[in-house]
């Protein structure tokens, strides 16, 4: 490669908003023994030129976007979205969709739909308490069916593993075949949209411990 990257290189995108240090940390862990080399990035050549990509994500939407434009990034990303593996993370998943209604923000509509804020306000928890948002902590993701049966960066995850969560917003994609995995905070939403060569998690996989790993590891692994 013209860039001197190793040819089996995942790319974690540095636009300023992403916890970049535990994401890389654990696709790092993901990666060992497999040849891949991670590398965190803020430069477009590298992302173009790398085999595999990761976008963090963490903050508010307005932000991450302008950010992501800002950094000369925004381009790369598309381009990387359009050609080879790409997972997003968190507000990073978010950002693949259309529109988002925190601060009226548009996105980079690599799969349609919209991004909106839980409405739990006043509602119950089955213990009695009030649910709160953002939702913070663990919840159970059921893995969906999206049109082509279970989504091979499940591969060997148990359905219904828990995963962690830190957010207010959530995706509602338009065609419910890119919903990949769901959980429930006082109604179900969609935990993970799929399409093509894309895969994104409203959770943390890399604050998830082992279930979190495995879908790193299988995204490493994943030819779409």
């Amino acid at each position: 490669m013209t860039s001197g990257l190793p040819a089996k290189t995942v790319a974690v995108v540095d636009y300023g908003m992403g916890n970049l240090r535990s994401v890389s940390q654990a696709v790092q862990a993901a990666a060992q023994g497999s040849g891949w080399h991670v590398l965190i990035t803020s430069r477009p050549d590298e992302v173009r030129a790398a085999a595999r990509v990761v976008l963090p994500g963490q903050g508010a939407m307005p932000d991450c976007m302008r950010e992501l434009q800002e950094s000369g990034l925004r381009d790369a990303v598309l381009e990387a979205a359009a050609a080879k593996p790409l997972f997003g993370v968190c507000v990073g998943m978010q950002m693949m969709l259309d529109h988002s209604a925190e601060g009226d923000t548009p996105g980079l509509g690599l799969i349609p739909g919209e991004v909106v804020k839980f409405d739990l306000a006043g509602r119950l928890q089955p213990d009695g308490s009030r649910y709160k948002v953002p939702q913070m902590g663990w919840n159970q993701v059921r893995q969906m069916d999206h049109g082509q049966g279970r989504h091979p960066v499940w591969a060997g995850v148990p359905d219904g593993s828990y995963y962690y969560f830190v957010h207010s917003f959530y995706a509602r994609p338009s065609d419910a075949r890119h919903s990949a995995g769901e959980a429930d905070y006082g109604g179900r939403f969609t935990a993970a949209i799929a399409r093509d060569n894309i895969f994104a998690t409203q959770f943390h996989p890399e604050k998830s411990a082992a279930h979190g790993l495995a879908l790193y590891r299988n995204f490493l692994h994943w030819n779409p």
